[in-house]
């Protein structure tokens, strides 16, 4: 069997009815993973299901808000009985809000964080009590290559991706011994429905793909391998990483 193989294992991940989660849930399933898809949407969490069963994937929905601790305790605790097991967490759940510092309000700080730092560590957390027994997991929580750079208006953005690659290296450094593999992606621009207003920019385009040593914005399926990467034997010791996927854009000036 190859190293890169998922076959058997299970995973979640969140944020992934479009977007960057959908494409790492297709990548994962197409690696030989039953992969469960999350996000607050339902219906759109069905469908993107049934896109995946309809190409043989193995593949169900699991509708649910990370910001919602009851509700994210309970999903994880339900999803492990009912396979026996959770190995794989993809954290990638995520809200952007742009307007200058002066303008951001405690709720939207407060909401940004919640939902890109706070529900991560949530569900790591609950992951980790199932992955502890088993003596495996992986668990993937997607930053951003702006928590590295930084970039203007998105400060609760940046600050919770940050804390993010922090909370990243915290948990591995106690759980390596256990089994478990806690790394972060810090994608850099990928045309996703995130970052339309900023794909319709035709100026804010072209900087991308001057800034952007490749010389373009990435696709979605293009943060995919990297994922099967990190939730494969082939990343077994690679721990407390925060893998830059961004075209070259963090190396250079």
């Amino acid at each position: 069997m190859s190293m890169f193989s998922l076959k058997d294992r299970v995973a979640l991940v969140t944020g992934a009815s479009r977007g960057l989660g959908f494409a790492m849930a297709q990548a994962l399933a197409e690696a030989g993973a039953h992969v469960a898809i999350n996000a607050r949407d339902a219906a759109a969490v069905e469908a993107a299901a049934a896109k995946l069963r309809e190409r043989g994937l193995s593949a169900e929905a699991a509708a649910f808000d990370v910001a919602d601790g009851p509700a994210s305790i309970r999903a994880v605790a339900e999803f492990a009985a009912k396979h026996g097991r959770l190995d794989i967490l993809v954290n990638n759940a995520g809200v952007q809000h742009r307007v200058p510092v002066t303008q951001w309000t405690d709720e939207d700080f407060e909401r940004v964080v919640a939902i890109n730092l706070t529900g991560c560590f949530r569900l790591a957390r609950e992951a980790v009590r199932v992955m502890q027994p088993r003596k495996w997991g992986r668990i993937i929580n997607t930053g951003s290559v702006a928590a590295i750079l930084g970039r203007p208006t998105i400060h609760a953005y940046v600050a919770a991706k940050a804390g993010l690659h922090g909370l990243t290296r915290s948990m591995a450094a106690e759980l390596g011994r256990d089994g478990i593999t806690i790394n972060a992606l810090a994608p850099g621009y990928f045309a996703t429905e995130m970052n339309t207003a900023l794909l319709e920019n035709a100026e804010f385009t072209a900087w991308v793909e001057r800034r952007t040593p490749a010389g373009r914005w990435a696709r979605p399926e293009e943060l995919g391998g990297a994922a099967v990467f990190l939730a494969s034997d082939a990343a077994a010791y690679v721990n407390g990483h925060v893998l830059a996927v961004d075209g070259g854009l963090s190396t250079s000036l």
